[in-house]
């Protein structure tokens, strides 16, 4: 499977041979360089550059003496790769289905143009410039085409009740952003559930995710951090992340249940 921008064959196998004559396993090999086993096992398989600091990392650690690099510059090129989150956009842009839990703030995808330029200008680090800003704003509204993309995909969402009642961009902002949910919650292909701050047992504990069927119908999941995200496609951590996401659904409140939490938190602001 080929997800987002293409990797090499060559590279992946010069990373393989160095990293079993070092007698590390793809597991062993991501701690050192910040990446999952699956990442690892993409880039091996050539289905994935090597991103970040990756090559210069992999080098040190299997006394590569400049193999690595070599192929890395002919394959890739000198200049800079798009980060992870650019590979994600292209997998979401044409998702058979979509399932995203979020925990501290509205998901991207159901952001109004003023909560994202609310999100972008909250104390960020290193800070964006006015053109930087509108660019990315303009860039995640874009990302609304797939509510009403044909074939329309199948999508959820689980929201945590904190991320709908912290006020970012100031009361009016989070009052348009909620009733925009509850717009986007009226389609028929499109499920939006609230997790309410009561509950007493929770499965989302680990974090955010974000799960994706494709159009041949393979299911892979991106997770993503402050540093960059990576996607997970490989077994048991995927099935794990799956397991969670329909527990999550479980233990939250129906789509009904949250249109309604929802409009009260609206009314209330």
């Amino acid at each position: 499977m080929h997800f987002g921008e293409r990797g090499s064959k060559a590279f992946g196998a010069l990373l393989r041979f160095h990293r079993e004559r070092s007698g590390l396993t793809m597991e062993a090999l991501g701690k050192h360089v910040g990446y999952s086993k699956s990442q690892v096992a993409m880039v091996e398989r050539g289905e994935r550059p090597p991103k970040g600091r990756l090559v210069e990392l992999a080098e040190n650690v299997l006394d590569a003496q400049g193999a690595l690099q070599a192929v890395a510059n002919r394959e890739f090129g000198q200049g800079g790769l798009r980060p992870w989150t650019e590979d994600y956009l292209a997998e979401e842009k044409k998702a058979h289905a979509l399932h995203v839990y979020q925990n501290h703030l509205v998901p991207g995808s159901l952001q109004t143009e003023a909560y994202a330029r609310a999100v972008y200008t909250s104390g960020c680090c290193p800070t964006l410039d006015d053109g930087e800003i509108d660019q990315r704003v303009t860039e995640r509204l874009a990302r609304q085409e797939l509510f009403t993309r044909k074939p329309q995909p199948r999508i959820s969402y689980v929201l945590e009740e904190s991320a709908l009642t912290r006020p970012l961009g100031g009361r009016d902002v989070l009052r348009e952003q909620l009733h925009h949910i509850l717009n986007v919650g009226r389609m028929r292909t499109i499920d939006i559930q609230v997790m309410p701050h009561n509950r007493e047992i929770h499965a989302g504990l680990p974090g955010p995710m974000i799960l994706l069927e494709t159009t041949k119908r393979a299911h892979l999941a991106y997770v993503e951090g402050a540093s960059g995200g990576y996607f997970i496609t490989e077994h048991p951590d995927l099935g794990d992340l799956f397991g969670r996401y329909g527990i999550l659904r479980a233990q939250a409140l129906t789509p009904e249940e949250s249109a309604t939490l929802i409009e009260k938190v609206a009314r209330e602001l």
